[in-house]
């Protein structure tokens, strides 16, 4: 593989930085953080232009904050301007991984995302009698550190850009706690590997992809599965052979072990896509795709905190409709026409 180097440049440059607090106030440049870098911004920009150039830039404590929605998540947010940082690095670096990525790696990338990947899931269901769905346990979390470090250096070799990288990997947070077992482990080396990345960070998505994508090419070219896809740490292969599929599942996990990952035993399944398979909130029939009743339940819920919040002035008419103009182009994917009908005529948007 070759690899890439004299990017630092390109990264430091003043307007590949402005470029980066474009891209990184987007949706947020009221937020009181937001508008005291914008205050001085130029300034702003070439202190972290000159941080980044002498290599004394460190990146700063995280917030964090849990969610439970769609599932219990601790969520890391990096200050505004180590998010500038990694807006800029992303925006040399991705390209180069970009290209060595399957065309079925579906999560964080322009163009791609949760609708493109649910019609190729579509497509495949219906053409295959079985699905083979994976889930990767406390993805995140349980990133080596080490493991990843090892696949970025195999593309970059710029010792500026490295230095950069892993900078922001080492800094990241601690989180949930992850203990498991590989071949060749001691009893301290669970505890004693660095491992996590930050869930929040646009560098974690696109490392996250990074350290999949061996495991896609894998898959495609070794196992010889043509129809898989991956969407983040889900992933889900297709075919008439359940019997292939049950093998491909044995080398799934040893292959998974060398980069220290692990299967969830009760998210993993092999079944027959006749009875319907959920993915990225929608259950896949052969003949409709429904949205599956937990993500209904949440979405009703949201629904009706936003008519609280316009019915007491928090929010505007206009973010009203942008949120339910969003939310009826998601539901459009599946077959919601009678469900939109419902649950729109259902609603009341009146002032207090």
């Amino acid at each position: 593989m070759k690899r890439v180097g004299n990017l630092y440049p390109q990264i430091t440059d003043f307007g590949n930085l402005l470029e980066a607090s474009r891209k990184a106030q987007k949706g947020k440049r009221f937020r009181a953080n937001v508008l005291a870098f914008n205050d001085k911004l130029e300034q702003e920009l070439e202190k972290l232009q000159n941080e980044l150039r002498a290599k004394t830039y460190q990146p700063g404590r995280y917030k964090t904050f849990e969610i439970v929605e769609p599932k219990r998540r601790m969520i890391s947010a990096a200050p505004y301007r180590d998010r500038v940082v990694h807006h800029a690095l992303c925006a040399v670096i991705m390209p180069i991984f970009e290209r060595t990525f399957i065309s079925d790696s579906y999560a964080n990338r322009q163009g791609y995302g949760t609708h493109r990947a649910l019609r190729k899931f579509t497509q495949f269901a219906r053409s295959s009698q079985y699905v083979l769905q994976c889930d990767i346990k406390k993805f995140f979390p349980s990133i080596d550190h080490e493991i990843l470090k090892v696949q970025i250096r195999r593309k970059i070799k710029c010792k500026d850009t490295l230095w950069l990288i892993e900078t922001i990997i080492d800094s990241s947070n601690p989180q949930e706690t992850v203990i498991d077992y590989f071949p060749k482990d001691d009893l301290v080396s669970p505890v004693m590997r660095r491992k996590g990345l930050p869930i929040g960070n646009l560098t974690s998505q696109w490392m996250g992809n990074i350290m999949m994508n061996p495991f896609d090419h894998f898959v495609k070219e070794q196992l010889k599965v043509s129809k898989y896809l991956r969407y983040v740490d889900d992933f889900a292969l297709f075919s008439d052979d359940p019997f292939l599929l049950q093998n491909a599942l044995w080398k799934i996990e040893d292959y998974l072990a060398t980069l220290r990952l692990k299967l969830h035993p009760m998210k993993t399944q092999l079944c027959e896509t006749k009875q319907g398979v959920n993915f990225v909130g929608f259950r896949v029939f052969p003949d409709k795709i429904r949205v599956r009743s937990e993500n209904l339940k949440r979405a009703r819920r949201r629904l009706k905190r936003l008519q609280e919040d316009y019915r007491n002035g928090k929010v505007s008419r206009k973010d009203v409709l942008n949120s339910l103009q969003s939310w009826e182009a998601h539901l459009k994917h599946g077959d919601t026409y009678q469900l939109r009908q419902k649950i729109f005529a259902s609603l009341s948007w009146q002032r207090g």
